[in-house]
């Protein structure tokens, strides 16, 4: 079984830090990703959809200290549902959101997600430090000896 989920989109708002009674930091974040389409009568139509995220420990932390309304981030994690009663109408309340594994902030520094100076944006991931230098994608490495004539 997986439930792994991947989501690339814009923040709709400053993340919201709080501490728990234990003392772990936790994030939450609002992720508006969007679906465009062109509809029978050539009509161009756009879907947004709103991502609650929320991330813990030092994830949290990062989250609160690099990431701004607008930023354009990629997230990984699972998805998990909570419930509860609502003590104003005692009636059961659901909520489903994604817990984060892993972010990273895409486009250029200060920018929101958008290019800096004519240069593809990169970055920081939590898991792995941004490339030094742009990466060619159209560079097949498995392919690249190819045109070696021995």
């Amino acid at each position: 079984m997986l439930n792994h989920v991947i989501l690339i989109g814009h923040l709709g708002r400053d993340p919201e830090l709080r501490t728990t009674q234990s003392g772990q930091t936790v994030a939450n974040l609002r992720l508006a990703t969007s679906r465009r389409w062109t509809d029978r009568d050539g009509n161009r139509q756009e879907q947004t959809e709103w991502h609650t995220i929320v991330c813990w420990g030092r994830q949290a932390e990062v989250a609160g200290q690099y990431l701004t309304r607008g930023k354009l981030i990629s997230v990984e994690g699972r998805l998990q549902t909570r419930s509860w009663e609502d003590k104003q109408t005692g009636q059961k309340r659901y909520a489903t959101e994604i817990v984060c594994r892993n972010f990273q902030m895409l486009g250029g520094r200060g920018d929101s997600g958008g290019q800096q100076d004519g240069q593809p944006g990169y970055g920081r991931s939590q898991s792995a430090p941004a490339p030094s230098a742009p990466q060619d994608p159209g560079f097949d490495p498995a392919g690249a000896d190819d045109d070696i004539p021995f």
